[in-house]
């Protein structure tokens, strides 16, 4: 997301854990790390509200894990148990927490089962007839939205009405009849994601497909017919070919869907995107405009493939991906349209900057507003990224992303991995530039 949309849940970052502490008492996530969420949902479309069942399967990675805690939400527990056994629940602060009636060794592995329904604070968005997420993953499920970089296991069977389509994370590998005359839909993620990127939606959608090389493209809508689907997503297969050059490695997913939502909706979920109708181009060929598109499809790479460890790396989700859209746009306009997109970033840092604000890009401060962070890890981390390319060269820069995004696919990064790979590819040594831009005070070996 670039212009009107962001991760919503840009929250503090939480410590690390090292050798084998306690786990203080109420940090969500503290102490153990989710190997998987097995997820079954019955939405209601009209009321905004679900009817769910989560199977988590953690493992301690502490001694003396006495308490397990999540983002609290505003659903409501009808049941818990750990292995078969029954738990209760607690709030505490923004903590969900189940005590366990004995400590965890380091390494124990368990299921925590959950019972639940309500009507989530975010997150469920659409019309009397649609339903889709938009971000919140941790208001319409439990989970731990300050664990920004764990990648889990998703799966999910979704009760949906007769008739109505679905989307979710990864492919469609089941369907069948449910109660009622209605149909269970089971989606599987093809790798661990994130669970910022978890998502769904449930309507009766019209789809179009057509293939780039060996992925297929998708384009999904409740608002238009196929034809008109197709001519708002014309550039997809195009931008698909660019981007696997420039990464080094093809689309992630085998199936890239691309649902089209009344609205301004830019969000990036693990194999699909949700696009509103505003945030795309109003005539073919407006470079000015064309971005949504392409910056989502870029996160399929840079975000959700390789996901910065904390929020304090955020830029290298958001600050590679808003450059991507400008080498996209000098790929499809010329040079001309990548300086406009770069002077529109150096006009968001400049309005910061003038009001007193600016910092390096790995800060791990309190940004005062949504748009100040923006500014700086969006903006700012594109601005990096074309100081690098001028810096390197087209050769050593272009090989330098590549080698940074093989060497870390499927993992977590920190920006001191961005610097490692510029400086394999390249030959240079980077710790000033880095230094500069990324770190600040802090040392970069």
């Amino acid at each position: 997301m670039i212009r009107s949309v962001s991760l919503s849940l840009l929250t503090t970052t939480i410590l690390g854990w090292f050798h084998n502490p306690a786990p203080a008492a109420n940090i969500p996530g503290a102490g153990f790390t989710v190997a998987s969420y097995s997820l079954a949902l019955t939405p209601d479309i009209q009321n905004k509200t679900v009817l769910g069942r989560e199977s988590i399967t953690l493992r301690a990675n502490v001694d003396g894990v006495r308490r397990l805690n999540f983002s609290a939400n505003a659903l409501i527990i009808d049941r818990a148990t750990l292995d078969g056994v029954a738990l209760a629940h607690t709030v505490e602060g923004d903590a969900l927490g189940f005590d366990l009636l004995r400590p965890l060794r380091r390494g124990r592995t368990v299921r925590l089962e959950l019972h639940y329904h309500g009507r989530p604070a975010r997150g469920f968005v659409g019309s009397s007839t649609t339903l889709y997420t938009s971000y919140f993953a941790c208001d319409w499920m439990f989970c731990s939205e300050d664990k920004f970089g764990e990648k889990a296991a998703f799966s999910l069977d979704l009760r949906v009405p007769a008739g109505v389509s679905s989307l979710s994370v990864g492919s469609l590998i089941a369907r069948r009849s449910g109660p009622d005359g209605s149909e269970i839909h089971s989606w599987k993620a093809p790798r661990p994601y994130s669970v910022y990127l978890y998502g769904f939606a449930m309507g009766r959608f019209t789809h179009a497909s057509e293939w780039a090389g060996s992925k297929k493209l998708t384009y999904i809508s409740d608002t238009t017919d196929s034809a008109e689907l197709k001519r708002r997503f014309a550039g997809t297969r195009e931008m698909v070919a660019f981007l696997s050059l420039k990464a080094g490695m093809p689309l992630p997913v085998s199936e890239y869907r691309q649902l089209l939502v009344d609205g301004g909706e830019a969000q990036e979920a693990a194999t699909y995107s949700v696009l509103g109708t505003e945030s795309l181009p109003t005539k073919p060929n407006d470079s000015s405009e064309d971005w949504a598109i392409v910056h989502e499809l870029t996160h399929q790479w840079w975000g959700n493939l390789i996901t910065c460890e904390t929020l304090k790396d955020f830029w290298l989700n958001e600050g590679i991906t808003t450059f991507m859209t400008a080498a996209w746009k000098e790929h499809r306009y010329g040079r001309v349209a990548y300086d406009a997109e770069l002077d529109v970033a150096k006009s968001r840092l400049k309005r910061a900057q003038v009001k007193g604000f600016d910092k390096p890009l790995a800060w791990n401060g309190i940004y005062p507003t949504l748009g100040v962070r923006r500014a700086i890890q969006y903006s700012k981390g594109a601005l990096f990224m074309a100081q690098l390319r001028v810096t390197l060269g087209d050769t050593a820069f272009w090989s330098g992303l590549r080698r940074y995004t093989r060497d870390h696919a499927g993992g977590t990064v920190t920006s001191i991995d961005l610097e490692r790979a510029m400086e394999a590819s390249s030959g240079q040594d980077l710790q000033q530039l880095f230094a500069e831009w990324v770190f600040g005070d802090e040392i970069s070996d």
